[in-house]
């Protein structure tokens, strides 16, 4: 639909006041004279999570080795406990979902599971536009299978270096295929898959599928179990503001319940067997399985508050907000920065575009620069990727409106030409 009424300040103000998710702005320490537009690289520290951590301190304090059991989140069921919070995120059922190790080595671990090259199966399929970190992980399984990643791993090529077509991945599904890992969605574009259609096209061949859902978790409803997705892993401290280096989540379907773990460790045993201390694997049946080590319970804390908001606000009004907001900040790019230079290059549709907006600019890197020093934290992608996240827990309309009548006066004035064109070592 095309927009139909002038965008004013004015107006920006109107939505804050009908946002049904406003309240929680003060439920994060926004710092005074700064829009922060980087949640998805990493969110904001909320309130609860300082609550929780302290809570967690104070239980180590408290009940030293008896913490394990006792206190108000006894840390042997966390990860547990977590993974049920976090499953109407995904759309699975509890035991479908824990939380649990890092993004990367959660890979590994969903990878060594259920990549089982056999006969002429014997590739993995992924995108040319996937993070890096993906990429190396699946070269590595692929060596350890003592073959050639630059013959075994597949990666579709993208049209315009933004998307991936579907139908371009579809056809990627050959017969040599043994799995298929994807992102729920490209970092660089926002761009939101089909996970659907593609879960299916890969089973009604005989492929196992997973995806990596980093950029659509906390922002963008899912339902994992039901599409019949096999296996996913994320991280929470983008969406979910679990904090840096927050503990990451897994989930692999319940048909694949009672497989070994590839990477099999003392917490892949049924819990109730584990101190047991035996010498042979007992395996958890749920995804608690695919857990390798002791859990890191400090690093767990901050999680808990974050998901007692989703819960609260659900993740259909979070989506709602992140599509509105975001289709918001998009009329106002085209409204004030026409003819400067600026291109969208995410997707347009709602169906295809996740929580954040793509900002193509020769000069991006400058831009970046100028947009801190101006009190506005974005994300920049090189070589000309901005990347802005209106995030719905805590953006406004407001600071929305604000960005981009700053990004038009650092065009204008040129502002970005005082600044170097190398990129930051943290971009």
């Amino acid at each position: 639909m095309e927009r139909t009424i002038e965008l004013s300040r004015e107006h920006a103000q109107q939505e804050d006041r009908k946002d049904k998710l406003n309240k929680y702005r003060d439920e994060f320490y926004l710092q005074p004279g700064i829009t922060y537009l980087d949640g998805n690289s990493l969110g904001l520290m909320s309130k609860r999570a300082e609550k929780n951590v302290e809570e967690l301190m104070d239980s180590w304090k408290r009940y030293g080795i008896r913490g394990w059991t006792q206190g108000k989140y006894p840390w042997f069921f966390l990860p547990e406990k977590l993974g049920e919070m976090c499953a109407p995120l995904v759309g699975a059922s509890k035991e479908e979902v824990i939380v649990s190790g890092s993004t990367t080595s959660n890979i590994h671990q969903v990878v060594s599971t259920f990549y089982k090259p056999v006969g002429k199966r014997t590739k993995i399929l992924a995108d040319e536009l996937t993070f890096p970190s993906d990429i190396y992980a699946l070269q590595s399984q692929i060596l350890l299978q003592d073959l050639d990643p630059a013959e075994h791993l597949i990666r579709v090529k993208s049209q315009d270096g933004r998307v991936i077509e579907e139908d371009d991945i579809i056809a990627a599904m050959t017969d040599e295929v043994a799995l298929i890992f994807l992102p729920t969605v490209l970092y660089r574009s926002g761009q939101l898959l089909d996970i659907q259609r593609l879960t299916a096209e890969a089973h009604a061949r005989g492929i196992l599928i997973g995806f990596d859902a980093c950029h659509s978790i906390g922002a963008v409803p899912h339902s994992f179990s039901e599409w019949d997705v096999d296996f996913a892993v994320w991280c929470n401290y983008k969406y979910l503001n679990g904090g840096p280096g927050s503990v990451a989540g897994l989930y692999v379907h319940k048909k694949h319940f009672g497989t070994r773990p590839g990477l099999a460790g003392w917490y892949s045993s049924k819990k109730d067997k584990q101190f047991d201390m035996s010498h042979t694997l007992d395996v958890e049946c749920s995804a608690g399985a695919f857990q390798i080590g002791t859990s890191h319970v400090l690093s767990l804390a901050p999680i808990i508050g974050s998901l007692e908001m989703f819960a609260e606000a659900s993740i259909e009004n979070i989506r709602e907000k992140s599509l509105h907001i975001t289709r918001y900040m998009m009329d106002l790019i085209n409204q004030e920065l026409a003819g400067l230079g600026f291109t969208i290059g995410n997707p347009k549709e709602d169906e295809r575009r996740s929580g954040h907006i793509c900002l193509e600019h020769k000069e991006a890197i400058r831009i970046c620069k100028a947009l801190i020093d101006n009190g506005i934290i974005p994300d920049n992608r090189p070589p000309n990727i901005i990347r802005l996240a209106p995030v719905a827990f805590y953006t406004s309309y407001v600071e929305v409106w604000d960005t981009i009548q700053t990004l038009k006066k650092i065009i204008e004035e040129k502002q970005y030409e005082q600044y170097s064109k190398e990129r930051n070592v943290v971009s």
